[in-house]
C-alpha cells in the first residue's frame, strides 16, 4: 500500500494507493491504531476518486521529523575526516545509545519536486540519501518514505556542538514523494541511490544498501520513543551511507535524485 498527500482547492488531502482518501483526514489519524488494523482501515475509508498533482511533502504540518547520525560505517569514517573531534563519531558509532536529533517539523519539510537549500554561510554542503521510518504512536514502524538530510559538513566538523546548525534550517529537510506502508522486515535490504547533476552531466553518483546499516530500525525506533511522548507519531531518518568526498559541494542549480527501493525524490537546489 502507498499513502501520497496532494494539493487540492479545498486543501491538502491523502490518497492511498493513487485514490483519494476522506477530506480532512490526517495522518497522526490512521497512526492510531495497532499495526495489523492499519490496512483494514486505509480499505474501509477509499473514496475512489483519482488522486492529481502536484504532491505534498507525506508528512502533517505538526508532525516531528528527527534524524540518526553515524549509523553506517561511511558515515563514521566521513565524520572523522571532517571533524576536529573524530574520536566522538567513533564512540557513538560502537555505543550501545545511537545519535538522535531534531530535524524539523513538518511544515518545514520540502517535498518530491521542491526545491532544498545550503546555508549562505558555509562553504561544504552535501546531501545525505536516508530510508525515513514513518512510525506511530507506539514507536512502531508501519512504512517508510525517502529523505533528504541536507547537512553542512564544514560547521558540523568545526565542533560537534554546532550539529543543531548544520542540520536545521529553511530547506534542509525533504520527504516523499510517498509512503510505502511496509513492516522493517521489507525493509531491511532496500537499495539506496543519489545522483547529483550539475549542468546536465552527472557530478556525483553512489548506491548503498540499507543491509549495510550498524543498528536495527526497531532499535532506532525504541531509542527515540524513550522518555519521549509523539502522539501523532513521527518521522525517523535512519543515516546515510552515501558521502560524496570532501571536494565535492552542493551548489545553486545541482538537482538531487535520491531513490529508496521504489520511491524517487528528485529536488533542485535553490539559487
Amino acid at each position: 500500500m502507498y499513502l501520497s498527500r496532494h494539493r487540492t482547492a479545498e486543501g491538502p488531502r491523502w490518497a492511498l494507493d493513487g485514490r483519494y482518501l476522506p477530506q480532512g483526514l490526517a495522518l497522526d489519524r490512521l497512526l492510531e491504531g495497532p499495526v495489523p488494523e492499519l490496512g483494514d482501515t486505509l480499505e474501509g475509508l477509499r473514496t475512489g476518486e483519482a488522486a492529481e498533482d502536484p504532491v505534498l511533502p507525506p508528512v502533517e504540518p505538526y508532525q516531528e521529523v528527527w534524524a540518526s547520525g553515524v549509523t553506517y560505517m561511511q558515515s563514521r569514517e566521513a565524520r572523522e575526516l571532517e571533524s576536529a573531534d573524530a574520536d566522538a563519531y567513533a564512540r557513538v558509532y560502537d555505543a550501545e545509545r545511537p545519535e538522535l536529533f531534531f530535524k524539523a517539523h513538518g511544515w518545514r519539510a520540502v517535498g518530491h519536486g521542491g526545491e532544498v537549500r545550503v546555508r549562505r554561510d558555509s562553504r561544504w554542503n552535501v546531501p545525505e540519501p536516508e530510508l525515513v521510518l514513518v512510525l506511530n504512536n507506539r514507536m512502531e514502524v508501519v512504512g517508510f518514505t525517502a529523505g533528504n538530510d541536507v547537512s553542512s559538513r564544514d560547521i558540523e566538523g568545526e565542533n560537534p556542538l554546532y550539529l543543531p546548525q548544520a542540520k536545521v534550517y529553511d530547506g534542509s529537510c525533504s520527504l516523499g514523494p510517498g509512503i510505502v506502508l511496509a513492516g522493517p522486515d521489507g525493509m531491511r535490504d532496500l537499495p539506496i541511490r543519489l545522483r547529483i547533476s550539475r549542468g546536465g552531466r552527472v557530478a556525483f553518483e553512489g548506491e548503498v544498501s540499507t543491509s549495510r546499516i550498524k543498528r536495527s530500525f526497531e532499535e532506532l525506533a525504541e531509542y527515540l520513543g524513550r522518555e519521549l511522548t509523539l502522539p501523532s507519531g513521527a518521522f525517523l531518518m535512519t543515516g546515510t551511507g552515501i558521502v560524496p568526498g570532501e571536494e565535492f559541494t552542493l551548489t545553486p542549480g545541482d538537482r538531487v535524485e535520491i531513490s529508496v527501493g521504489e520511491l524517487v525524490l528528485e529536488n533542485d537546489v535553490a539559487g
